[in-house]
């Protein structure tokens, strides 16, 4: 594999060889679909039916020389697409910010030294070192493998954690999931240590594939969006039969002229027009938004307040994506005692209660876990059964666990 890729077994790739293969092959990262220009964006908060018919009615008041209504019209939605598109910016400038902080490194051989470097960076054919804790930075396959384990959840929904192994020969149309001698971007491994060669980058990786298809995906109106818009047709409908009638029944029987009849009948379509509701509409999002960011929500689009209000049931497994991703032991149980593990994340912080015989509560006071033999064995014997250490992030404050 190695000498397919034209890779010194020893050395791994130099710099030049680095440059030329990120020219081929472009950086290791997933392509995201072309963003608007800013005046498209904000232009977008007014491309809703209900709004239309408010421009319709600014307009025509103004016609009827009404200039504090048309004004008053043009305020309303004016503010509504400013709140939104504030809202939004807000929410992309942040999700930029937490893509920025979580940009993984990988472990690569490059001229004859194993070096940390941007994920982003790695090219076919560089080798690169995995073990136990560590994201798989791009499609790679197994050179060397001990006892390797991968979560894969991400990418083919198996909850457990699947055997791999560098000595599997296997056939080019084995399904993804069955395949023992590779590692894919996305995964992470869960136990063991291996050596592997970066096969696929980016949107070559199976990740990548995911993703593109991803962005030919449309995007579905939320079910606010849709009412809306239900709403803006069916007062279209009504506003131009009631306009019609009221011309008709002035010409026809009121014996009016055309132009007054028609005056009369815009003036009724007018004042049918709902200005308010698009203004209350946005301040009661706003409103909701701004409780969902006292709980450390991040909401992209205003109209999605509503949607995620909707919610009663998510149906999901448990990949770290809805939690923090901190696995911490809570409950102790050795030969003769039962204790609770208070503290809470990677903080190393808080204590060992023991458990009141026969119930389920748990002293206040925290034991030493000098003075309980049988605690005291159970915690070395789970320090010397992993290789995890807990250190502070050196960027972003905080700790972490390596290992």
């Amino acid at each position: 594999m190695l000498a397919r890729h034209g890779v010194e077994p020893e050395r791994g790739l130099d710099q030049n060889d680095v440059q030329v293969r990120l020219a081929r092959f472009g950086a290791n990262q997933l392509e995201r679909a072309a963003a608007p220009p800013l005046w498209w964006r904000f232009l977008g908060q007014f491309l809703e039916p209900l709004v239309a018919i408010l421009f319709i009615a600014a307009i025509i008041s103004g016609l009827l020389r009404d200039v504090i209504d048309a004004i008053a019209i043009l305020a309303i939605v004016i503010l509504n697409g400013v709140i939104g598109f504030i809202q939004q910016e807000r929410a992309e400038r942040a999700l930029a910010a937490l893509q920025r902080l979580s940009a993984p490194r990988a472990k690569a051989l490059r001229e004859g030294q194993l070096q940390s470097i941007p994920a982003s960076n790695l090219v076919p054919g560089d080798r690169i070192a995995l073990e136990a804790g560590d994201s798989i930075p791009a499609d790679a396959r197994l050179i060397r493998s001990f006892g390797l384990r991968v979560q894969e959840a991400s990418l083919t929904g198996e909850s457990t954690p699947v055997d791999k192994e560098a000595e599997d020969v296997l056939d080019l149309r084995t399904p993804l999931g069955d395949r023992s001698n590779m590692v894919f971007m996305g995964t992470a491994v869960a136990a063991g240590n291996a050596e592997a060669v970066i096969v696929a980058t980016g949107m070559a990786t199976e990740l990548g594939r995911i993703a593109g298809m991803l962005h030919q995906a449309g995007r579905e109106p939320t079910p606010l969006q849709r009412r809306l818009a239900e709403l803006g047709k069916l007062l279209i409908g009504v506003i131009l039969a009631v306009v019609a009638l009221i011309f008709l029944l002035h010409v026809v029987w009121g014996g009016g002229n055309l132009l007054e009849s028609l005056l009369l009948s815009v003036s009724l379509a007018v004042s049918a027009v709902p200005e308010g509701m698009p203004a209350v509409v946005t301040l009661v999002l706003a409103i909701g938004l701004q409780r969902l960011v006292r709980r450390h929500a991040l909401i992209r689009e205003l109209p999605a307040v509503e949607t995620l209000g909707s919610v009663t049931v998510i149906c999901s497994d448990k990949t770290g994506t809805l939690t923090r991703n901190e696995m911490t032991v809570r409950e102790v149980v050795t030969g003769s005692a039962h204790y609770h593990v208070s503290g809470a994340g990677y903080e190393p912080s808080g204590g060992f209660h023991p458990r009141v015989s026969g119930t389920d509560r748990h002293v206040e006071d925290a034991v030493d876990p000098e003075d309980r033999p049988d605690l005291m064995r159970a915690l070395q014997i789970a320090a010397w059964c992993n290789s995890a250490q807990v250190t502070r992030h050196p960027e972003r404050g905080g700790w972490r666990v390596l290992g």
